[in-house]
C-alpha cells in the first residue's frame, strides 16, 4: 500500500463540482482510494456527462446543492463532517463568463466564501485544499512561466473571479487557520491549487477546445478552430488530480508551524515547459489519432482571452514531490483513445476511465 492509498482509506471526503468533468475523475479516483465520498454540486450540465455515464450518483453521498446557497451549504458541511475537502465547484469558462459575469463571481468568489464559512464551523481536523485556475494570475503575455507568489489578477470576469478567490482564500488562511497564529492547537488546514488546461475523455462541455474536437471528428465534419495560435499548459486531467490529492497528504504530514506555513499555501500544477503548445499543435496530434480535417475559424470581434500562459511548477516538486507522469504525447494519445473507444462501442466509459486511471496510478505511485 502506497502512502496515498494508506491516508485517504476510510477518510470522509467532501468534493464540490462532482458532477462536472474534473469532478468525475476526481471521484472515481477517490472511490478507488476507499474514501467515504460525499459530493456537492449542481445537476451536470451537459448531455452526456461523464458523472452520469459512470453512475456516480449511485456509488457515493450525493448532493445536488447550489454552493451560493450560504445556509444550506454551511449545513452541509458541518453535518458531513469531513476529514478531507477538495473544492472544485466553479463556473469554469472564460467566454460564457461575459455572458453571465454576475453569475460567474458569485459562483466563484461567494460559493467558495461560503464552502470556507462551513469548514471553519468544525471542530476536528481538516486538510481543505480549495482549487482555482492558471488565470488567476494578472496577465502580462510574457514568455517566464508564472510562480505562486507572483500577483493575481484577470482580464476577463472569470479570470478575475479566481484571482479574487485567491485572494480571499490567502485571508482566511491568515485570519482563521494561520498555523504561526494558532499553532499546533488548531486543525484546519487551507491551500490552493491551480492548474492549466486539463484534457482528458468525458468532457462534453461546449466552448472547449477538445470536446469540440471529439464531436465534430465523430460526425464527420471539419474542426473549426478559433485561436489557432493560442499557446496553454495542457496536461491529462489526472496530473492536478494527482497534485491535489498530494497538496492534502503534504497539510496532514506537515510537522511544525513552519513547514505547515509552506505547505498550507498556493501551488501551481503544470505540465512540464516542453508541453506548453499552442492550440494548433493539439489539433494537429489530435487528427494524427483520429484522421479528419481542420479549419481556422476566429471570431471577427472575440472576446479578450490570453495568448501565452505558463507555469513555474518547482514548489510542486520541491515540497510535495509532484510532478508530471504524462507528457504532451501520452495526454492527447489518452484523451483520443477515451473518446474513440467509447465512441466506437470497444469500451463502456466506466471501463475506460478506470483502467487509465490503474495506468496512471501505476506510474504515479512510483513517483511519490
Amino acid at each position: 500500500m502506497n502512502k496515498l492509498e494508506s491516508y485517504y482509506k476510510g477518510k470522509r471526503v467532501l468534493l464540490t463540482g462532482h458532477t462536472g468533468f474534473k469532478g468525475a475523475w476526481m471521484s472515481e479516483w477517490l472511490l478507488s482510494l476507499g474514501v467515504d465520498l460525499v459530493g456537492v454540486s449542481l445537476e451536470p450540465n451537459t448531455t452526456p456527462s461523464l458523472f452520469d455515464q459512470l453512475d456516480l450518483a449511485s456509488r457515493m453521498e450525493h448532493h445536488i446543492l447550489d454552493i451560493c446557497e450560504a445556509e444550506q451549504l454551511v449545513h452541509l458541511v458541518k453535518g458531513a463532517q469531513p476529514d478531507i475537502v477538495f473544492h472544485l465547484a466553479a463556473q469554469p469558462l472564460v467566454r460564457y463568463s461575459y455572458e453571465s459575469p454576475v453569475e460567474t463571481f458569485s459562483t466563484n468568489i461567494m460559493g467558495t466564501i461560503h464552502l470556507m464559512e462551513g469548514i471553519r464551523q468544525l471542530t476536528k481536523r481538516c486538510e481543505a485544499v480549495m482549487i482555482t485556475t492558471d488565470k488567476c494570475y494578472e496577465n502580462r503575455e510574457r514568455l517566464e512561466p508564472y510562480r505562486e507568489d507572483d500577483p493575481m489578477g484577470g482580464h476577463d470576469p472569470y479570470s478575475a473571479s479566481k484571482g479574487a478567490a485567491e485572494l480571499v482564500i490567502a485571508s482566511y488562511r491568515r485570519s482563521f487557520f494561520d498555523p504561526d497564529k494558532y499553532g499546533s492547537t488548531h486543525q484546519i488546514s487551507l491551500a490552493s491549487a491551480r492548474a492549466g488546461n486539463v484534457i482528458g475523455g468525458g468532457d462534453w462541455a461546449l466552448d472547449r477546445i477538445v470536446p469540440d474536437c471529439m464531436r465534430t471528428l465523430a460526425q464527420g465534419q471539419a474542426i473549426h478552430v478559433r485561436n489557432v495560435g493560442a499557446t496553454r499548459p495542457w496536461q491529462h486531467v489526472l496530473e492536478p488530480l494527482g497534485g491535489y490529492l498530494l497538496l492534502a497528504l503534504g497539510m496532514a504530514e506537515a510537522k511544525g508551524n513552519a513547514r505547515r506555513v509552506e505547505v498550507c499555501s498556493g501551488f501551481n500544477f503544470g505540465p512540464d515547459p516542453d508541453d506548453n503548445r499552442a492550440v494548433s499543435e493539439l489539433v494537429e496530434q489530435v487528427l494524427a489519432l483520429w484522421p479528419g480535417a481542420w479549419q481556422a475559424d476566429a471570431d471577427p470581434h472575440p472576446p479578450h482571452e490570453a495568448n501565452l500562459l505558463n507555469l513555474a511548477i518547482d514548489k510542486a516538486e520541491r515540497l510535495l514531490s509532484w510532478k508530471p507522469v504524462w507528457d504532451f504525447d501520452r495526454a492527447i494519445t489518452h484523451t483520443v483513445d477515451w473518446y474513440r473507444s467509447v465512441h466506437d462501442g470497444e469500451a463502456t466509459p466506466l471501463l475506460k476511465t478506470q483502467s487509465q486511471i490503474h495506468e496512471y496510478t501505476e506510474l504515479f505511485y512510483n513517483e511519490i
